[in-house]
């Protein structure tokens, strides 16, 4: 217990928090920022497989991010039947070019040695398959978007449970990440980054262009639960009944029937919020736990010090038969398939798709900033670098405000130093995580939770 003595505290301030929100703000708010806390805590979980296992600089987690997001969509909508009428033909042509256009260049690769002909066909590969790409999708595409644009405007989904969508978000990232490690990991350190950067930028620039694709910019909402509505939740007797016994002794104060039976109602109203965010907490403690059980299996496996090796020194490890490039592929792979999962934890938690809220910020250097926080190459720290960081994203607002109020107190309430003061509460946040940040840089430089190795 004592090896663990660090994480325990850790993990027990952060909790009560998480606790002292609940009771000062509402409970509502602190289930909500658990929630996100742990879906901030996949993502660096994946950062840090890549990061804290090898080395490697990957600043394209918005695209992986928004990768596992469209999945929700292509997974659990229904399939708009005319748009799949006029278009849908078109688009599968489409999909069988590009496939016949990856299966003939790597044929060429794989016939034709280095050469100026093997360069030639490649070209001509690719020109002709984007002149048939264009003229075959321009129609369909048109056609697509023309159905009633106002509601769909989109092909939809395949309308399956949208918990399945959480593994093909994690395979569509695994599937751009393979193709991107195969063009971009033999960069160096910093044109690693810039390139995983300006990729992930692409893959957000097409997914809020295409609307036939996800609606583009103009969102999918109402997407399917994987918990009760809360609307559901207010009209179920057992739920109404349940939150009657829980709150009896405070119902029996109040005499009169009509004011009781309001009391009664917004109980329900809060008690279902409160709920339906306790089976998001199932689930995404599900995901976290198992995560964490295979990252820490993997960190202290054969394969886990081969990655730390590779790490620590590439050239010694490719003199002693390593295949550096192979495992860093495979990392690289594994990192954004976690990633990508996130991704569609957050949609389905948010029940909407919103391709324009993917930022550098929000969903690349605020998850570098929880692993570095947290500390590198520790599983314990990257999930803790979460909570604290996205914590501190959250409350920052309120906290600034309280702060605020207490000491501008003496002054009026049309005093214009106060009222930009209250205005530019929301911006506190950017400060208090750069504070949060060069503090823990300054006296904990490897993270609250550093990576210590132990052999086993």
């Amino acid at each position: 217990m004592r090896k663990f003595a660090n994480v325990i505290t850790a993990y027990s301030i952060m909790l009560l928090l998480i606790i002292l929100v609940g009771i000062f703000q509402s409970w509502t708010i602190a289930l909500t920022i658990f929630n996100y806390c742990m879906i901030s805590a996949v993502m660096t979980m994946g950062a840090n497989i890549q990061w804290g296992y090898a080395g490697l600089i990957n600043f394209g987690i918005m695209g992986y991010t928004a990768l596992g997001g469209l999945a929700v969509v292509l997974v659990s909508v229904s399939p708009v039947g005319e748009a799949w009428q006029v278009g849908g033909i078109g688009i599968l042509i489409c999909l069988g070019i590009i496939i016949s256009m990856v299966f003939l260049i790597n044929y060429i690769l794989k016939k034709h040695k280095k050469s100026k002909k093997r360069s030639y066909l490649i070209a001509a590969t690719i020109i002709i398959g984007l002149i048939l790409l264009r003229v075959i999708s321009a129609p369909a595409i048109e056609n697509i978007e023309a159905i009633d644009p106002a509601k769909t405007g989109f092909l939809g989904g395949l309308g399956m449970p949208i918990l399945f969508s959480w593994i093909v978000g994690a395979l569509f990232a695994a599937g751009i990440a393979f193709v991107v490690g195969k063009v971009a990991l033999g960069l160096r350190a910093d044109y690693l980054a810039i390139a995983t950067l300006l990729i992930a930028e692409i893959i957000v620039s097409i997914i809020k262009h295409e609307d036939w694709l996800a609606r583009g910019v103009k969102n999918v909402i109402g997407l399917k639960r994987p918990v009760p509505y809360e609307i559901d939740l207010q009209t179920s007797s057992w739920f109404i009944n349940l939150v009657e016994k829980l709150y009896s002794k405070k119902l029996e104060l109040i005499n009169s029937i009509s004011e009781k039976q309001e009391v009664l109602n917004q109980l329900v109203i809060s008690a279902s919020s409160v709920y339906v965010k306790l089976c998001f907490a199932g689930l995404f403690l599900t995901v976290v736990i198992i995560l964490l059980i295979l990252t820490q299996k993997a960190l202290y496996s054969p394969w886990g010090r081969k990655m730390r090796a590779i790490r620590d020194n590439e050239e010694a490890a490719g003199a002693m038969g390593k295949n550096v490039v192979k495992e860093h592929l495979l990392i690289f792979i594994l990192g954004s398939a976690i990633v990508g999962l996130a991704g569609a934890m957050m949609v389905t938690n948010d029940g909407l798709f919103t391709p324009g809220s993917y930022r550098p910020m929000r969903y690349t250097f605020v998850i570098w900033v929880m692993v570095i926080v947290g500390g590198t190459g520790n599983n314990f720290g990257a999930i803790l670098g979460g909570f604290v960081v996205w914590f501190l994203w959250v409350e920052a607002a309120p906290i600034a405000l309280f702060l605020i109020n207490i000491f501008t107190s003496h002054l009026p309430e049309t005093n214009e130093i106060k009222i930009h003061l209250i205005n530019s509460a929301p911006y506190f946040r950017f400060l208090m995580v750069g504070l949060g940040l060069l503090i823990i840089m300054r006296y904990r430089p490897k993270g609250i939770l550093p990576e210590k190795i132990e052999i086993k």
